[in-house]
């Protein structure tokens, strides 16, 4: 896993940009379940969307690393490809037929069909890798900081988003999704979602996920929330996290 240096400094800040979510200007949810799935606990979820309707994860760790394509009833991988153990794979989105794939520390990314799901080519990349997803013209990384980096389909950097909540840096930008217009971003070590304006960087929305996996569902390789995915073909939206047993899907429900 990470190595959480410093961790308690680390959280201290993030509840600290969380808290403002008092102020009237960012609104505030809290998620409803309509539905929950079995979801495979040996995933250390990093990537997560939709495919034609399909699932598409991909999960991290060192040796356990993997490339899926998920039957969402059962949580099984119908398609599955293993990293070699010296990567250790984040966020993945595709684009133009392709789908990339970050990694944490290794400077590469990697593409693939998204057709067939086989390997096309390795890429130089001069950043952490975190989360990734896409406006369907750029891809956008995150690299746990406050950082939003918009890039063509070769790496290559177009422009930097910073990202905010009443004027402060909001840090450790997990997992990206792009729904109805905007980024959605977990936030590292919370059961916190963000939801970005993806021009200015401005948050607009906080999406609390406090308690959305129950005790009796939690063991101790339970990890944090994380994993975000849009299904344009039905409009549903899905969450899970690390080592998670369950997959859900969720609707928002705005704080009184």
């Amino acid at each position: 896993m990470r190595t959480r240096v410093n961790i308690f400094f680390i959280i201290a800040l993030s509840v600290m940009c969380l808290s403002s979510c008092a102020d009237a200007k960012v609104r505030q949810y809290k998620v409803k379940v309509v539905k929950e799935y079995a979801h495979d606990e040996t995933s250390y979820t990093q990537g997560l969307f939709f495919l034609n309707g399909e699932m598409i994860e991909t999960t991290g760790q060192w040796g356990e690393s993997t490339l899926r394509k998920v039957d969402l009833p059962t949580g099984k991988a119908i398609k599955r490809f293993d990293f070699d153990r010296k990567y250790f794979v984040e966020g993945s989105v595709e684009l133009g037929g392709d789908i990339f794939i970050l990694t944490w520390k290794n400077k590469v990314a990697f593409v693939y069909d998204a057709k067939t799901m086989e390997y096309k080519s390795t890429w130089s990349y001069p950043r952490e890798g975190w989360g990734l997803t896409t406006d369907g013209k750029n891809l956008i990384a995150s690299d746990g900081s406050s950082r939003l980096y918009y890039m063509d389909r070769n790496f290559k950097q177009q422009k930097v988003v910073n990202v905010t909540m009443d004027g402060r840096p909001v840090k450790m930008l997990n997992e990206l999704e792009w729904i109805d217009g905007k980024i959605w971003a977990n936030v590292y070590l919370t059961d916190m979602i963000l939801i970005i304006n993806p021009d200015s960087g401005v948050v607009e929305a906080t999406v609390d996920c406090t308690g959305l996996l129950p005790a009796n569902l939690k063991d101790e390789y339970t990890d944090v929330l994380n994993g975000i995915a849009y299904n344009p073909e039905t409009g549903k939206t899905y969450i899970t996290g690390k080592y998670w047993k369950r997959l859900y899907e969720i609707t928002l429900v705005e704080k009184k």
